[in-house]
């Protein structure tokens, strides 16, 4: 399962206008501007909260697993809103944010300036006067205050000039926060080291260029806010009856769905069915045509993709979190339409792999062009 939540909050913070709130920017940016004789460096940081009650809820009752080997990993993604002059390769990280803090209602170019909201300077905004403050076990100074490793693991991810869309593994942060280890104050994303640090191993401070990041805000036009997303692995593997595709008859299948809808709700859940069989099945004395007979998929490794229908933009990927499951009247998945954005159309895609590491090993992908709408 993947399950998709936007966040509740986010803003961009500017060392270069410490006073500056702009909480309805449509983008975030992780900037960094060097002057031309190097002796300057501004930079800014992304700060953005989500809230996770849904995750606590789901991980107490046991919805979503938080131990064994189908525990839950958390995502936080961000898209790429045309950023300017990236070097080759680095990486951005995300740390917990320790201490509340206002989103704000300025934008980045108002004139005069907005500064309602927090700040680099500010936690909530610059009437108000609260600076942004060390806690226990934080980092303190303007710029915003996260924790350290030792009390919530920092977590990063590379990008390049090719791959500029941002997904971090943030599963030991979101862990943290739902066992109440850390109160959830959202994450703060930038780059490794700190402002004013020149060493060669602080991408933020020292004097390297190396281009700005932007990605999405939540209040972008598009179809590519920020997420947290969760994912999980939901089989269930049930066979009853029903016979099993061979590897023999998976070298020749149709892969089809059954009862599949046009439409859905957005924030609806639904059962998908999902039928294999043999594109010619064997002749045999019954009342039944083999051809409706049907078999199951192997299990543990048949999966479903989907993928924007528009701009072919993967949402669900094969993988652990998209196993096919199985009951007494064949293979189906479920799919839980939040975070899915509506009046689009969704693409579905099926890969079955069959005798896995072995010389005969098959790995076959169907796109037969299996499409829904997620309406409001």
């Amino acid at each position: 399962m993947h399950y998709f939540i936007f966040p509740e909050k986010d803003t961009t913070i500017f060392e270069a206008s410490s006073s500056l709130n702009s909480g309805l920017d449509e983008v975030l940016e992780i900037r960094k501007n060097v002057s031309d004789t190097g002796a300057s460096v501004d930079v800014s940081r992304i700060l953005i909260k989500f809230d996770t009650t849904f995750f606590q809820e789901a991980s107490s009752s046991g919805l979503i697993p938080q131990t064994g080997s189908r525990a839950a990993k958390y995502f936080l993604n961000l898209y790429d809103a045309n950023p300017k002059a990236l070097a080759a390769s680095q990486s951005l990280f995300a740390y917990a944010i320790s201490g509340s803090w206002d989103m704000g209602t300025g934008r980045s170019y108002d004139n005069p300036q907005t500064s309602d909201g927090c700040s680099w300077k500010y936690r909530y905004s610059e009437t108000d006067g609260t600076l942004w403050a060390s806690g226990s076990g934080a980092n303190d100074g303007a710029g915003g205050v996260w924790y350290s490793s030792s009390v919530a693991p920092a977590a990063s991810a590379s990008l390049n000039h090719q791959s500029r869309d941002l997904k971090i593994d943030v599963t030991g942060t979101v862990n943290n926060w739902l066992n109440g280890t850390v109160i959830n104050d959202g994450f703060l994303v930038k780059r490794s080291g700190s402002v004013g640090n020149n060493h060669p191993s602080a991408s933020e401070g020292n004097t390297d260029r190396l281009g700005s990041f932007s990605f999405f805000s939540s209040n972008t036009h598009t179809i590519f806010p920020p997420t947290l997303e969760a994912v999980w692995d939901d089989s269930s593997w049930t066979t009853g009856s029903l016979d099993a595709l061979t590897s023999a008859n998976l070298e020749d299948s149709v892969i089809y769905m059954k009862g599949l809808r046009p439409e859905y709700k957005e924030n609806s859940r639904a059962r998908f069915r999902v039928v294999g069989r043999e594109r010619f099945p064997s002749a045999t004395f019954s009342t039944t045509p083999a051809g409706l007979t049907i078999k199951y998929l192997p299990s543990g490794s048949s999966f479903y993709s989907i993928t924007d229908a528009e701009t072919n933009d993967i949402i669900v990927p094969f993988g652990t979190g998209s196993k096919l499951s199985c009951d007494s009247t064949g293979n189906y998945f479920n799919l839980d339409l939040q975070g899915y954005q509506p009046e689009r159309y969704y693409t579905l895609q099926f890969r079955v792999v069959t005798d896995e590491g072995t010389a005969d090993e098959l790995d076959q992908y169907y796109d037969e062009g299996f499409t829904f709408k997620v309406s409001q």
